[in-house]
């Protein structure tokens, strides 16, 4: 009789720098900086906002998605909690749409990698014209136990990293997610040797700062060059 695989280990990660990239368009979501110290409160006083501002439903996306105890607030928690209640229903390498993940890299360079091929996919997708994006790098700290994927079978953690599918990464997340796992470090698909991080609840790491701007010039087929603001130089990709 054939063994059940055995799930995933448990690892301590510690980064004390955790890198992110997200679009400078996508404002701060202040309101989970200043409604209440008390996440519980929070679906009441959003309700009494919308009264006055009709755009907070659409500020602060679903917060039922994230419940009360895993909630974070304060400077800078609207960097972790936007992921979770703003869903992309396209769904990631861990969530089939349904849920949030907070994806992080060791590096800025692996950041960088991942960011700019998911953004080549979504303006492809589009068919978006030459153009620039501003893009906000936010560097935070991780210290939690999370889920290994090098710690899985060869044939497993193949399926798992996939760099065209999520046919076997999805389920995989979300028995993971169900299971109570805080989240998952991998090795990055798009920077060999690079490590990125997904997790699971926005209470598994720490609010992140943001770190610098940076500026994506897509020419209609892929991102050739970024724009550091903070040392005004362009970098070929």
């Amino acid at each position: 009789m054939p063994h059940e695989p055995r799930g995933p280990d448990h690892i301590k990660v510690t980064w004390f720098k955790a890198w992110r990239i997200i679009a400078s368009r996508f404002p701060p979501i202040d309101l989970f900086e200043r409604i209440s110290s008390n996440p519980a409160m929070w679906e009441t006083l959003a309700e009494l906002e919308q009264a006055t501002n009709p755009r907070v439903r659409d500020e602060i996306g679903e917060i039922a998605l994230v419940p009360p105890n895993r909630r974070v607030a304060g400077a800078g928690a609207s960097w972790i909690m936007a992921p979770f209640t703003h869903v992309n229903p396209r769904g990631s390498r861990f969530s089939n749409g349904s849920y949030g993940v907070y994806y992080a890299a060791h590096d800025l360079e692996t950041a960088l990698r991942e960011t700019i091929y998911h953004f080549e996919k979504f303006a492809s997708d589009a068919r978006d014209p030459p153009r620039r994006e501003d893009m906000r790098v936010l560097v935070g700290k991780i210290s939690n136990t999370f889920d290994d994927v090098e710690s899985l079978s060869i044939q497993e953690c193949t399926a798992v990293l996939d760099a065209n599918s999520y046919a076997a990464s999805q389920p995989f997340g979300q028995k993971r997610r169900e299971g109570g796992s805080h989240g998952i470090v991998y090795p990055s698909v798009r920077h060999p040797g690079g490590r990125c991080l997904g997790a699971f609840w926005p209470d598994v790491v720490d609010i992140p700062l943001q770190e610098r701007h940076l500026q994506f010039e897509w020419d209609g087929k892929r991102v050739r060059r970024y724009f550091d603001f903070s040392s005004e130089t362009w970098s070929e990709v």
